[in-house]
């Protein structure tokens, strides 16, 4: 099945991200309001309870506050490795990926990966560096040992697997509908959308997937992030599908007009949408893969992920 490139998945993130940056200052409460409930996820991430009907929500109702998705199964906590070989962890990451790498305004790496590293080095009482370089090159840089690992929100393939190991997956990019203000559904099911307009990019896994579950919906291509969104703006479409994360900056950012919000919870299905995000390692190098595993563990359970998820992300994907 087709799942969207990096590239492509890169790019959507920007132009929604410039609008947000401004408000990333000042931690979130430990709640966040979402329009919808959530559907069905991976029993890692266990969902709210939901609505027990669909239907439009009436125009302004505010959902229920919603927790930050977890990624990792509380029953199964990894045991604790022998970290005394790591001294220093050289983190490799990219130069221009905002909210989750960029250049701070003091010259020096920032982002949502940039403060997850150092959360992972002060967990392990390692030294943390981080080389920012250009994403092209990061696998290479790895091999070739100039640093230990890469976070850099590098989607975990088969084709990575041939070359790198992984951590577990340290978030996922989920998939959503939006809907303009005044027809939000609180969950979203094939039956509910039939005869409906539904946009997504032409060609790209969201689309692949709707012509394959919502096989009642109009399905309507548009050749760019920006085409769709107007789409959905002027009321050419009743719903438009696509990346979550780049989804939820443009519904925070001024380019939407305050227009719409999501419908429904998130999609996740690995066939479609990828495996997730994680860290990547050299071939072989479990102790620090298993070094990392325990660390992100350690940060979820005493609740700093979420603190870390909630500065930037004031609209959860989820």
């Amino acid at each position: 099945m087709p799942v969207m490139s990096a590239p492509i998945a890169r790019w959507m993130f920007r132009a929604g991200f410039v609008a947000a940056l401004a408000m990333l200052p000042g931690m979130a409460p430990a709640q966040v309001q979402l329009p919808g409930p959530r559907q069905a996820e991976p029993a890692a991430v266990a969902p709210p309870p939901q609505a027990n009907r669909p239907g439009a929500a009436a125009p302004g109702a505010q959902a229920a506050p919603q927790a930050v998705p977890g990624f990792w199964d509380p029953r199964r906590r990894p045991d604790r490795p022998d970290l005394s070989r790591l001294t220093v962890i050289r983190f490799l990451t990219e130069t221009d990926y905002p909210p989750f790498n960029f250049t701070g305004p003091d010259g020096n790496p920032a982002g949502f990966n940039v403060d997850l590293a150092r959360l992972l080095c002060e967990e392990i009482k390692a030294s943390c560096t981080i080389q920012m370089r250009r994403f092209e090159t990061l696998v290479d840089s790895l091999l070739a040992n100039r640093g230990d690992a890469i976070i850099a929100s590098l989607a975990v393939t088969p084709q990575l697997r041939s070359r790198v190991d992984f951590t577990d997956p340290y978030y996922r990019a989920p998939a959503r509908f939006v809907s303009r203000r005044d027809s939000v559904m609180s969950e979203v099911r094939p039956e509910y959308l039939e005869g409906k307009k539904v946009g997504a990019i032409a060609g790209s896994a969201h689309e692949a997937f709707l012509k394959a579950q919502f096989t009642d919906a109009q399905i309507v291509g548009y050749p760019n992030d920006d085409a769709l969104r107007q789409a959905l703006r002027r009321g050419e479409v009743d719903f438009i599908f696509g990346d979550a994360i780049a989804l939820a900056f443009w519904i925070n950012g001024t380019d939407s007009a305050e227009c719409c919000v999501f419908s429904g919870g998130p999609f996740v299905e690995s066939r479609y949408f990828g495996e997730g995000i994680g860290i990547a390692v050299r071939k072989g190098n479990d102790v620090l893969r298993q070094a990392l595993n325990w660390a992100m563990f350690r940060i979820w359970e005493k609740g700093r992920y979420t603190d870390l998820w909630l500065r930037y992300f004031s609209v959860s994907p989820f």
